[in-house]
């Protein structure tokens, strides 16, 4: 019995900082009428509330969402207003470390960008984040930037040996995202297991970025199911797979479109095939 799915947002229910479009909103909000739903993502507070907020109705299904801003370091939920359950700030000492290091690995990996849109190093108070072209930059710059993710491991490498008190992962499409000692992803299902009481085996954990080195991938070795996801379209099809299995009268696998996605949902659905709030 399943009872909380847990997404990522950039590349995987949104494309990076752009809103949940209308599909994906009427998916969430159906969702959340069964099941409770959290979102963890590297972005912060203000990001959840363009990306996310603004898009859902203004409705008592809110009661069933968790919003996790800067990998979990941070925890919000809803009852009548949202509240801010807690934040893991760094010291300024911390955060002038990470800075300088920061700088130091992208410019001994030699990958400093020709153009910035906006800061490419945003101080999110329990996170440092690098957007390697500004935290501003348009989609298609940043999608046609670092694919493979080669660019950003030569950086993770050098961040790695320079800041080893501290997690670094990658995240978005040209992000890098530092926070505090064991505290990722893997940090923040656990506290939606403390703060919700739904055991790791009650989760379903949707990301992009389940890969070593990825800020998903935390969450998968935490113990919880994980389903890795192309981009939001992949996402969708998950969403509309777990919907299916609410209904008795339909086959699970009607609602997924294509045999690679299938074979990817399939083998979570036996686990998934009767979700309850």
């Amino acid at each position: 019995m399943k009872k909380l799915i847990v997404f990522d947002l950039d590349g995987t229910l949104a494309e990076s900082k752009s809103p949940l479009d209308a599909e994906m909103t009427a998916l969430l909000h159906e969702l959340l009428v069964t099941v409770k739903v959290a979102i963890i993502s590297g972005g912060d507070w203000p990001q959840f509330e363009k990306q996310v907020l603004s898009h859902l109705p203004q409705d008592d299904r809110l009661g069933n969402l968790s919003l996790l801003p800067t990998c979990g370091t941070k925890f919000f939920r809803h009852d009548g207003a949202w509240e801010k359950l807690y934040s893991e700030d760094f010291t300024a000492e911390e955060k002038a470390k990470i800075v300088g290091s920061l700088g130091k690995a992208v410019e001994d990996a030699g990958f400093h960008a020709a153009k910035l849109w906006g800061e490419a190093i945003e101080d999110r108070g329990s996170q440092i984040t690098y957007s390697a072209l500004g935290q501003h930059a348009p989609l298609s710059e940043k999608t046609n930037w670092d694919p493979d993710f080669a660019k950003r491991t030569k950086i993770k490498a050098r961040l790695d040996a320079a800041l080893p008190e501290f997690s670094v992962r990658m995240g978005g499409a040209t992000s890098i995202d530092i926070t505090k000692p064991g505290i990722d992803k893997a940090y923040g299902v656990r506290k939606l297991r403390d703060i919700l009481g739904v055991s790791l085996k009650e989760m379903i954990v949707v990301g992009d970025a389940m890969f070593p080195g990825g800020n998903d991938y935390p969450a998968e070795q935490a113990g919880v199911v994980a389903i890795a996801v192309r981009g939001p379209e992949d996402t969708k099809r998950v969403v509309q797979a777990i919907l299916a299995c609410l209904d008795d009268d339909l086959p699970p696998d009607s609602f997924v479109g294509d045999h690679a996605l299938r074979s990817r949902v399939s083998p979570c659905l036996p686990m998934i095939d009767k979700l309850s709030s």
